[in-house]
């Protein structure tokens, strides 16, 4: 594949290609798309897909609830507890998905009569997914059903007994299952390994399958006649809690997850939402919500509950009515994500000096007594972007257990590797997505980890980091870094896993003026042959080599620069700042 702009190694030693195009395989009778339809192809939209990708909607997108497997017994069960008035509780995990969506069913059922309670596991104390003591006691205090969302898929023990207790569980999940399946009522769950249809949407974050259900839910009703005497609650009005649960658990943003967050973006716009709206005030975004938004501002906060306060902060915050509890809370879930920074940066720390000398292992994989459990999968996926390899960061307790959290690189399914290493018996518990996992292990068998996912991943991950590339969608001058340019860009939206945001680069430009920002931000001002110049931002960069080269570069001597195109609105009128992923010398 040609290079672009004939770069086969730039300063972080990669060469830069065009995403999704070889520009030496053109031929005399290429015409280019606009902007906007390059962008979509180059992220695999089909050419005859065109135009509802570029709006997507729900309408587009949605499939028939009825082709996930129990899906309508799971719809059934629920309408059945909506008739008859039933004690339902929502059991749902302490991360934003899991909080998005307990918040959306309950938010639901309360609209259609029902006032369902939630119950979110504190993950010191209980750990990650239902156990069965959390069933039996929630059995005894009344509850006839409980719905597990983004977690139950691999909770066999806690099933039987919740079964034994004469409760019926429906999971609402999406992470990876075995071929043997626990016994649940119902168990939806688009990566079930029998599932026929429903595969095609196993990108789906637990939010979008709960999203399904409650769809599901409603057709049923409307079906029994549930409507004939009362409103029809509108599903459409939840799509800002799906949306934020679906970017901030990173799934993957095409097909119906693109309209999930495109819609919910509009809706959460209109802050219909009391708790969003104390959310996005506490977060100090003094405009609408954007993609980025949810995955750096908003998700972290509620985050922050699970991760080190109080696990239920974050649906209650999202189910709530009154102003003044949703103003207390989302001040709370800041504060305690200022804590869980300080947390973060320690742990990362000690995770850095650690992985220190681990050669050439497959994962990056680090373990520390004292670490905090809730900052782990942060600070794994800090590793993750530092070392270019999957990483697993094991938080060890005073009884020599490790509660584990991995992210992974494309291309290597960290998921399927955690499970098969519970199957062989190296784990106490584990399982996961492609890009995340998480596992319980003892201590002293962490090494027989390390080892056994260096024989399983070693191949996936060479050959993933041989075709690392820095990929590029367009080049400009420095006078083409406007706001127009930004805005043109952002239309081929919403971008997030999967659906990479555009990067281009600009140049050749000489660097003007570079300073240090904040701790470890570097800043520059550059300017081209053009006479125009910007601001450019690199990120935790101080102490990189590309952090390095932008300070010391020789004011006489050009760069490329490439990145993301971004809107500054500091300053009295907006402007275009590039933030940089690479340089290279022209």
């Amino acid at each position: 594949m040609t290079a672009a702009l004939n770069i086969t190694r730039s300063i972080l030693g990669q060469p830069w290609r065009w995403r999704g195009l070889d520009t030496g395989a053109r031929d005399v009778n290429f015409e280019p798309d606009d902007l906007v339809t390059q962008l979509l192809l180059t992220r695999g939209c089909p050419r005859d897909a065109i135009e509802a990708h570029r709006a997507p909607s729900i309408r587009g997108f949605m499939p028939d609830p009825s082709i996930f497997r129990d899906m309508d017994r799971a719809a059934e069960r629920l309408a059945d507890a909506v008739l008859a008035n039933e004690k339902v509780t929502i059991f749902g995990d302490y991360d934003v998905d899991g909080a998005t969506s307990a918040a959306l069913l309950i938010r639901l059922l309360r609209d259609l009569g029902l006032h369902a309670q939630a119950y979110i596991p504190d993950r010191l104390m209980e750990g990650y997914g239902p156990s069965g003591e959390a069933l039996v006691r929630l059995a005894e205090a009344g509850s006839t059903l409980i719905v597990t969302v983004d977690c139950g898929a691999q909770a066999f023990e806690a099933l039987d007994m919740a079964r034994a207790a004469r409760v019926d569980v429906v999971v609402v999940d999406h992470h990876k299952c075995a071929s043997a399946l626990p016994a649940a009522y119902a168990l939806v769950n688009p990566n079930r390994l029998d599932e026929d249809e429903g595969a095609a949407h196993g990108h789906l974050a637990a939010v979008g399958v709960a999203f399904l259900l409650g769809a599901a839910l409603l057709r049923l009703l409307r079906q029994r006649g549930f409507f004939a005497a009362r409103p029809e609650p509108r599903l459409i009005d939840l799509l800002d809690i799906v949306a934020l649960g679906t970017v901030a658990d990173v799934a993957a943003l095409r097909g119906l997850n693109r309209a999930f967050v495109a819609q919910g973006l509009k809706v959460m716009a209109a802050r219909r939402n009391i708790g969003l709206n104390a959310l996005i005030g506490a977060s100090r975004l003094n405009r609408a919500p954007t993609c980025t938004d949810l995955g750096f501002a908003l998700g972290p906060r509620i985050n922050a509950g699970g991760r080190v306060g109080k696990s239920d902060l974050g649906v209650r915050l999202l189910v709530t009515e009154d102003p003044d509890e949703a103003r207390g809370i989302a001040e709370e879930l800041d504060r305690l994500n200022e804590e869980r920074r300080a947390i973060e940066a320690l742990v990362q720390e000690a995770a850095e000096t650690a992985s220190i000398g681990q050669g050439n292992r497959a994962v990056a994989l680090v373990a520390g007594r004292g670490w905090h459990p809730g900052v782990i999968g942060i600070v794994a996926g800090r590793l993750k972007e530092k070392l270019g390899r999957p990483a697993i960061v094991i938080a060890i307790d005073e009884d020599g257990v490790g509660k584990g959290s991995g992210r992974s690189i494309s291309g290597v399914d960290l998921g399927a590797a955690v499970m098969a290493a519970k199957e062989s018996g190296l784990l106490v518990a584990g399982g996961g997505h492609a890009m995340a996992a998480g596992l319980t292990i003892a201590a002293e068998r962490i090494d027989a980890l390390a080892d056994f996912l260096d024989e399983r991943l070693s191949a996936d991950v060479v050959r993933a980091q041989g075709e690392r590339a820095l990929l590029l969608d367009a080049v400009i001058a420095p006078g083409g870094m406007t706001p127009a340019l930004v805005e043109a860009l952002e239309a081929g939206g919403p971008y997030g896993m999967g659906w990479p945001a555009p990067r281009v680069a600009a140049g050749p430009v000489r660097i003007i003026k570079a300073d240090i920002v904040g701790t470890n931000h570097v800043r520059a001002i550059v300017g081209g042959d053009d006479g125009r110049s910007f601001k450019a931002v690199a990120f935790r960069a101080a102490e990189t080599e590309l952090g390095q080269t932008i300070l010391a570069a020789p004011r006489d001597r050009k760069l490329w620069i490439a990145g993301r195109a971004k809107i500054d609105d500091w300053g009295s009128r907006p402007a275009a700042e590039l933030h940089i992923d690479d340089a290279a010398w022209a």
